[in-house]
C-alpha cells in the first residue's frame, strides 16, 4: 500500500483559519488527516504548507474531494472534527455525512462557536446515525496552531477516544507557576505541563464555559480599555507612555495576555501617517455575539453579571459614532483639570488597583453565572479544572487564574471566588486605590461603566441589607405580588391592603 492510500487517524471538515491551523496542530503531534473544504482552494493551501513544513517526512495531511472520499480515507470507528460557522453550516455537514455513509459508532466533534443549546439539540436530533459531541476552542488561530484552551463535553464514550488528542494538541502549562509553556514552532509540539484540556459534561456544557470565558474577555478587555481612556483623554498620556505603563503592570498581579497585546497594539505606528496606529482606528467595536449570549443567559438564570452586560453595552454606545459626534457639540461634561506629575503617578498607580479588583469582580461574575447554570442544568462543573485550561491557550489567559485554580481546589463549594480568603484580603488590600480610580474618572467626565458596575458589584455582595425591601413594598402596592417579612420565617407571603382608608391590614397569602 502507497504512503497516500495509507488509511488517516482522523478526518477535518472546514479548512478556515482556524481549522487549517488546528489540522497543522494535529499533524505535529503525530496524526495523520484526511481533509475536506468546500472551497478547494483552502485544500490545497493546507497541503502546500505541508509539504513546505514536514521537509523530507512522508505527507501528514492527506487532501479529499467529497465526504465519502473523507469517509473512505479514515480508519475505523471513524473520527471526525468539524470547523465550520456555527448554525446551519454545522447542519449542512453532518447530513452530508449521513449521505456518504457516517456510521452509528462514528464521532462528529463540531469545534465552531456554537450556541451550547444548539448542540443540545444537536446530539438528540443525530442520535442513532453518528455520536455528536462537542468541543469549545479558545485562543485565536495562533492557539489553534500551537495549543489552545479545549473545553469538551458530549458523551463520555466519545472523551475516552478523543481525551488523547485533544491533550496532544492543547496549550501546556507550568503547573507549579501556572503560566503557559512557550510554543517551539511548526513540527515541535510542546510535550511537557499539564494540559489545558479537560472533560467539562454533557454536551453542550462545553460551549456554555467558553461562551462564559468570552463574557469575563468582554468585561476584561473593555477594562483595560477604561484605564486607558483614562490615561489617555484624563491624564494626558500618549499611547507609548500607556504602553509602557502596561508593561510595568504585566511585571505583576496584571500578568496577561490581553495587557500584553494591548501594550504591543498600543506601541504600533501608521506606516501611513507616522502616528500611533491606535489613534487612527475607528472607535467602533465589533462583536460576534458571545458577549451578548453571556449576558442573556446571566439574564435568563438570575444571575448578576452587571460588569460583563456592561462590556457588551459599551460595544453597542461604541457603535453610535455620528451620534457620538454630534451629541459631543451639544453635552457638555466638566472642564479638564490640570494635574501635577505626582498627582498624574498616583492616578495611574489607582488604576492599576481598580483594573486588578475589577478583574476579581469580572471573574466571580462569571464563575457565579457558571455555578447558578451547571445547577439549573444538572451540570457537575469543576470550576478548579475549569479555571486550570483557562491558564494558556485562550484569550483571557493570565497568572492571576492560578489563584483562581487554587481557590476551588481548596474549596469545591466555594459560592463566590469573592468569598475566597485570598481574594477577600486583595480587594480589601487595594479597594481604596479602586473607589479613587473610578470617582476621579467620574469627575473628569470619562466613562467607566464596567470598572464601576463591578464595584457596585462588589458593594452589593458585600451588603446585608438591600433597597429592595422598598422595591418589594412598591411591587406589592401597585401589583399585589406579596412580600415576605424579617420577623416570619421564610417563604411565608404577606400582602397589604395599601389604598384602604385608615390602618392599613397586613394579610397572609395562603
Amino acid at each position: 500500500m502507497t504512503d497516500d492510500k495509507q488509511l488517516c487517524d482522523i478526518g477535518f471538515i472546514g479548512l478556515g483559519v482556524m481549522g487549517k491551523n488546528l489540522t497543522l496542530n494535529l499533524a505535529d503531534n503525530g496524526y495523520r488527516i484526511a481533509c475536506f473544504d468546500l472551497d478547494q482552494t483552502k485544500v490545497d493551501g493546507i497541503l502546500a504548507q505541508d509539504t513546505a513544513e514536514r521537509g523530507n517526512k512522508a505527507a501528514r495531511i492527506i487532501g479529499c474531494r467529497s465526504y465519502t472520499e473523507l469517509l473512505s480515507r479514515l480508519k475505523a470507528p471513524h473520527l471526525i472534527i468539524v470547523s465550520v460557522p456555527a448554525g446551519e453550516p454545522v447542519d449542512h455537514v453532518c447530513n452530508h455525512l449521513i449521505d456518504a455513509g457516517i456510521g452509528a459508532d462514528d464521532i462528529v466533534v463540531d469545534t465552531g462557536n456554537s450556541l451550547w443549546t444548539d448542540s443540545v439539540a444537536r446530539e438528540q436530533h443525530f442520535k442513532g446515525k453518528f455520536i455528536f459531541f462537542s468541543t469549545a476552542v479558545s485562543g485565536g488561530e495562533v492557539g489553534a496552531r500551537f495549543g489552545p484552551s479545549l473545553m469538551p463535553s458530549g458523551d463520555p464514550y466519545a472523551w475516552t477516544r478523543i481525551k488523547p488528542v485533544w491533550e496532544a494538541i492543547s496549550a501546556k502549562v507550568d503547573p507549579a507557576t501556572g503560566k503557559p509553556l512557550p510554543a517551539k514552532g511548526p513540527g515541535q509540539p510542546v510535550t511537557d505541563g499539564e494540559p489545558c484540556a479537560t472533560y467539562i459534561g454533557p454536551v453542550g456544557a462545553g460551549h456554555y464555559v467558553k461562551m462564559v470565558h468570552n463574557g469575563i474577555e468582554y468585561a476584561d478587555m473593555q477594562l483595560i480599555c477604561e484605564a486607558y481612556q483614562v490615561m489617555r483623554q484624563g491624564l494626558a498620556m500618549s499611547p507609548k507612555d500607556i504602553a509602557a505603563t502596561f508593561r510595568q503592570w504585566n511585571q505583576g498581579v496584571l500578568n496577561s495576555y490581553l495587557i500584553e497585546i494591548s501594550a504591543e497594539v498600543l506601541e504600533k505606528q501608521d506606516r501611513e501617517t507616522g502616528k500611533p496606529l491606535v489613534d487612527m482606528i475607528m472607535d467602533k467595536a465589533g462583536q460576534k455575539g458571545t458577549g451578548l449570549w453571556t449576558a442573556v443567559s446571566a439574564l435568563q438564570v438570575g444571575s448578576p453579571a452587571q460588569t460583563i452586560a456592561q462590556a457588551v453595552f459599551a460595544r453597542s454606545i461604541s457603535s453610535l459614532k455620528k451620534e457620538r459626534v454630534h451629541a459631543a457639540s451639544m453635552l457638555k461634561g466638566p472642564e479638564p483639570v490640570e494635574l501635577s506629575s505626582a498627582e498624574k503617578q498616583q492616578a495611574v498607580d489607582n488604576l492599576q488597583d481598580a483594573l486588578y479588583c475589577s478583574k476579581i469582580c469580572a471573574y466571580a461574575q462569571g464563575f457565579q453565572l457558571m455555578d447558578m447554570a451547571s445547577k439549573e442544568h444538572g451540570w457537575k462543573l469543576d470550576f478548579a479544572e475549569i479555571a486550570k485550561i483557562w491558564r494558556a491557550g485562550c484569550i483571557i489567559r493570565a497568572v492571576f487564574l492560578q489563584s483562581i485554580t487554587q481557590a476551588y481546589a481548596n474549596n469545591d463549594e466555594l459560592a463566590n471566588l469573592l468569598l475566597d480568603p485570598f481574594f477577600a484580603s486583595q480587594i480589601q488590600a487595594f479597594q481604596s486605590k479602586w473607589r479613587q480610580a473610578v470617582a476621579d474618572a467620574t469627575l473628569m467626565g470619562i466613562p467607566c461603566a464596567a470598572m464601576s458596575s463591578a464595584l457596585n458589584y462588589y458593594d452589593s455582595y458585600r451588603s446585608e441589607i438591600l433597597p429592595a425591601n422598598l422595591l418589594q413594598g412598591q411591587r406589592d402596592y401597585f401589583g399585589a405580588h406579596t412580600f415576605e417579612r424579617v420577623d416570619m420565617p421564610e417563604g411565608r407571603k404577606f400582602h397589604v391592603e395599601w389604598s384602604q382608608p385608615g390602618q392599613p391590614q397586613v394579610q397572609i397569602k395562603k
